[in-house]
């Protein structure tokens, strides 16, 4: 059975689980995290300080995996969306969509026409630099492309319905932080203003039949969304896992050696005189 793109994943309402990629895009990291059991990976633009070189890299890691990507762009500008899409990213991720017109725009600059704005590069990374008719190519490209919006933003918790009723809006993806900030209520993800937000966008999703996402930190933040209707879990960082599994063995060490006494150096044997 082949390994499912993020066009199938969206055709179901299954638990789909990646990880968040924001500074270790090394040549091994799509293999790492396959065997890790990951279904996809989101890759970021906006916090990390990746360039486009490295995009273009990543992506061919993951793809030699068989692991989608889901890169995050660093704003809604046509040369960051649209270059992401030319290299070869399955999924394309915005910030801070608030209204319909942005995603609107958005959708022109991911799509091909007839569904959009997109200009016209064939034969490159993104169909593996291959031949073919022009409209098959672009209505291939157009069912390919997977767009995840971010509702970060109260306007966009009041403008969610609209935004998941939007043809082309594949999922509405919850920028926990962002969002609490919005509402007023830093890091409050616990009070009810926020909840209510994340019931709203939930009930957004269901109706429109769209698929709802986030970054969870923990496994029991990821197993509390789940139940809150949420299809794509993205577990935690790679910074934050790395770290704090080398800060667990560091600790253990330092706890485990600190009353252990090592054992003492043996002397050594004293020569003997030439001529004894």
């Amino acid at each position: 059975m082949s390994d499912p793109t993020l066009r199938q994943m969206c055709q179901n309402h299954d638990p789909k689980f990646g990880h968040f990629v924001v500074e270790f895009a090394t040549p091994g990291i799509g293999h790492i995290l396959k065997n890790a059991g990951c279904d996809f990976v989101l890759f970021d633009c906006e916090h990390s300080g990746f360039g486009f070189e490295t995009v273009k890299s990543a992506i061919r890691y993951l793809e030699a995996a068989r692991l989608p990507a889901i890169v995050r762009v660093p704003s809604r500008e046509y040369q960051h969306i649209a270059r992401a899409m030319d290299m070869g990213a399955e999924g394309i991720m915005l910030p801070m969509v608030s209204t319909p017109d942005e995603a609107r725009t958005i959708l022109d600059a991911v799509k091909y026409v007839p569904e959009g704005k997109r200009g016209v590069a064939l034969g490159i990374a993104h169909d593996a630099y291959r031949g073919g008719d022009v409209l098959a190519k672009l209505a291939a490209q157009n069912q390919r492309s997977v767009v995840f919006a971010q509702i970060e933003t109260k306007e966009g918790v009041a403008n969610a319905d609209a935004l998941a009723a939007m043809d082309g809006i594949d999922c509405l993806w919850v920028g926990h932080f962002d969002l609490s900030c919005s509402l007023g209520e830093p890091g409050q993800f616990q009070s009810k203003t926020f909840l209510d937000a994340i019931d709203t966008v939930a009930a957004a999703c269901r109706k429109h039949g769209k698929q709802l996402g986030r970054l969870v930190p923990d496994v029991a933040t990821g197993v509390e969304y789940r139940a809150k209707g949420f299809e794509f879990l993205c577990y935690a960082g790679d910074v934050w896992t790395y770290q704090a599994a080398v800060k667990a063995g560091i600790d253990g060490l330092r706890a485990g050696c600190a009353d252990v006494a090592p054992a003492a150096p043996e002397k050594p044997a004293k020569k003997k005189k030439k001529g004894k």
